[in-house]
């Protein structure tokens, strides 16, 4: 007899409400949860096709451990034991930073990935962190470090109330959002215009967002950084700026003026390929608006100026006096950060504590460019990294030069990966431990809460029980950090009361908050939850910003008030929180720190170079979320494809045909795929989208191998980087494409 549950959707940012229809143990069906207080029954493909990923036939049901050279399936005890004995040695050996942790994008997808990763990684007390934000959204998290002195504090456009958006490198159509958590973020656009407001677009390709737009604008790649530096020209050249109430709590202004006044419309035309007088008009429309937001996305990250661009977006928001303001680019508040203190000064952000061993590559956020794996791994000496364990990662396809860390990770003393696939990357592990399907695991969204357009909270439990005798993910992960703190053996559910234990002694101790001269064993005993991640979900709620305080505000939230309410609570319209939020040494926003000045030169002098090469980016497609779901029939097909998409002008001078092969070459290597001439791209601009290249042989992906595509970040060699983030430039790099003979 089928039933049905409510479940939050894990494959993108947006987060919608669904509810699954459930026939025995399996899911058959999805739909939009019309109840869900944030998404109100909104569902893209994706969403409809979980149970499509749920049910995969490829996904692994148990955990394999290499054997005389293959992986061969065994039980997890043994998989565990095996885990042991191969981390544990290169711990006491080579020390700490001998191990790597690689992190996926997947873990900010689950609630497990949320809780356990920061244990994981403290348990080993490497250096050598590296995870996907270093081939996406760092240059954000170091900008709004350096301005704002926190690097979560991520400012997102207030879409329901503002009257101007100007999207740079964004195509929420496609990609449903990004660092931006609003489900029917289509919808939202389509309001935006209903309402009287203007959208403005930042893409060289005519994508769907852009084609929703009254403006698009379609500068040469990688060229946004000069732009937006000519926008804030001409509103200090015009006198268009005006910092409203954030005037008392900004620094810095007079010196950006003086970083950008050569950067007139005029000065950057020809660098991006814009007429100038369209420039002014876009600086000036900004600024007359009555409110406006300037979101910067993966297209402005992933390119040689991330770090300028998305400084300069926040730049241009706090000018126009649209920073933390409604209608403009506002800090939401979620139910599990820190509760709101005393505005003060704080310990600021910093850059480059340490640096990569082999080519001297800055940390940022406490992570290192993913780029640089390759090499650590490689490169003989002191402190060569030899155990790697990946969570959720397949880096041979998300990192530069795959083919290089393809052959550096089977050269690994030990490899450890946590995936629910025998993909391009797992294939290497020693030991791979397969979480279950997401309908087995409950879900609270920690990150993407914090980057929501409205705030509120919601959380569903698992909607099938854990297969007999299988894990589930926080096991999982809670057995690995113990075998990363030589503890191996010891009760899974130590790692949860360590933690909780620990949270519970530093709020004790806050004088600012709501349990301050408490007993730490009382407020444990309060605690509900049938689980160890639970129980500490229940913590956060009660000590976060809206929670009961453990009595001290009785009708605040808690584990069970969430219980009760399973399609959320909705805690209202995002609200301005600065001065509160600043963490800078100043303790007021920083709009012109050291780190970015010092780039501008580099900035300046790009203006003097031109390139006639084609320049690659990339794309996204509506179903599909890097390489994840290239394994679901029902998300494959279509305009979902690996293609080389190419104006037909440069079609026609390059002797390129609709649907026959090309060959394109980079500074990492060369690959042939198939063209497809389109007028969705500029001149000078060739597209092929990022996740494919499912040829590599010992993987286990039936559908994904039957159209595999091509790996285009092997077009790179992982020299280019942002230098301020260390991200990989994945966008804006000369390719040469021919025929394919």
């Amino acid at each position: 007899m089928s039933r049905t549950a409510p479940r939050i959707c894990p494959l993108c940012e947006a987060t919608c409400g669904l509810v699954l229809t459930l026939d025995g143990d399996r899911v058959t069906a999805a739909r939009g949860d019309r109840d869900d207080v944030f998404s109100a029954g909104f569902v893209c493909p994706k969403g409809a096709a979980f149970g499509g990923l749920d049910n995969d036939p490829d996904r692994l049901t148990g955990p394999l451990v290499r054997r005389g050279g293959s992986l061969a399936e065994t039980g997890w005890d043994e998989a565990f034991d095996e885990a042991a004995a191969l981390l544990r040695p290169v711990i006491d050996t080579h020390g700490p930073d001998a191990v790597a942790v690689v992190l996926g994008n997947p873990n900010v997808h689950t609630m497990a990935g949320g809780l356990y990763p920061p244990l994981l990684i403290g348990a080993l007390r490497t250096r050598n962190v590296y995870t996907a934000s270093t081939v996406d959204q760092m240059p954000k998290h170091v900008s709004s470090g350096l301005m704002f002195g926190d690097a979560a504090a991520i400012p997102v456009p207030d879409l329901d109330h503002t009257a101007h958006l100007l999207l740079i490198g964004a195509n929420p159509l496609e990609s449903n959002g990004s660092l931006c958590t609003a489900p029917d973020f289509p919808g939202r656009l389509k309001a935006l215009r209903r309402r009287g407001g203007t959208l403005t677009v930042v893409d060289p390709r005519r994508t769907r967002t852009a084609a929703l737009a009254d403006r698009h604008l379609a500068p040469r790649p990688g060229t946004d950084a000069a732009l937006l530096a000519a926008l804030v020209q001409v509103l200090f050249a015009e006198g268009l700026t005006d910092l409203g109430r954030l005037a008392e709590h900004v620094e810095g202004v007079e010196e950006v003026r003086a970083l950008t006044q050569e950067f007139t419309p005029e000065a950057v035309a020809a660098h991006c390929d814009l007429p100038a007088e369209e420039i002014r008009a876009t600086a000036r429309e900004l600024a007359a608006a009555p409110t406006a937001a300037v979101y910067a996305r993966v297209g402005g990250s992933t390119v040689e100026f991330g770090t300028l661009t998305n400084w300069l977006a926040d730049v241009l928001n706090a000018l126009t006096g649209n920073l933390d303001r409604p209608g403009g680019a506002m800090f939401p508040l979620s139910a599990t950060a820190r509760a709101p203190r005393p505005a003060r000064p704080g310990k600021g952000f910093a850059l480059g504590r340490w640096r990569s061993r082999v080519s001297g590559h800055p940390e940022a956020k406490g992570e290192l460019p993913l780029a640089a794996l390759a090499e650590e791994i490689e490169t003989p000496g002191e402190g060569r990294v030899r155990a790697v364990v990946l969570v959720g990662a397949n880096p041979v396809l998300s990192a530069p030069d795959g083919e290089r860390l393809d052959r550096a990770l089977a050269g690994a003393d030990c490899v450890i990966s946590v995936d629910p696939y025998l993909n391009e990357t797992s294939r290497h592990a020693h030991v791979v431990l397969p979480p279950p399907p997401p309908s087995r695991s409950p879900h609270y969204d920690f990150a993407f809460n914090a980057l929501a357009v409205r705030n509120q909270v919601r959380y569903t439990r698992e909607a099938l029980p854990p297969a007999p005798g299988r894990p589930d993910e926080s096991t999982i992960l809670a057995r690995l950090v113990l075998i990363a703190a030589g503890l191996h053996g010891a009760d899974p559910a130590e790692v949860d009361r360590t933690a909780i234990g620990g949270a519970l002694a530093k709020a004790v101790a806050d004088p600012h908050g709501p349990v301050h001269g408490r007993e730490p064993a009382e407020l444990e005993a309060e605690l509900t939850g049938r689980t160890g991640p639970e129980r500490r979900l229940d913590l956060m709620l009660r000590l976060g910003p809206y929670g009961d305080g453990f009595g001290a505000r009785p009708d605040g939230l808690s584990l069970a008030t969430l219980l009760e309410h399973p399609h959320g609570i909705d805690l209202g319209p995002l609200r301005p929180r600065v001065p509160g939020l600043l963490r800078t040494r100043s303790g007021r926003i920083e709009l012109c720190p050291e780190p970015v000045a010092a780039d501008m030169p580099r900035l300046r002098r790009s203006l003097d170079t031109a390139s006639g090469e084609l320049l690659l980016v990339g794309r996204r497609h509506l179903r599909s979320n890097n390489s994840w779901m290239h394994n679901v029939p029902a998300l494959t097909g279509g305009s979902n494809r690996c293609t080389l998409q190419i104006h037909p002008a440069d079609a026609e001078r390059l002797g390129l045909a609709d649907g026959a092969p090309a060959r394109v070459k980079g500074e990492g290597g060369e690959l042939e795929v198939p063209v497809e001439v389109t007028d969705a791209v500029r001149t000078g601009v060739v597209s092929i989208p990022h996740g494919w290249g499912h040829d590599r042989p010992g993987t286990r992906l039936s559908v994904a191998a039957a159209a595999p595509g091509v790996n285009v970040n092997q077009l790179l060699d992982g020299s280019r980087l942002d230098p301020l983030s260390g991200t990989a430039v994945l966008n804006g790099f000369p390719v040469r494409v021919e025929a394919a003979r």
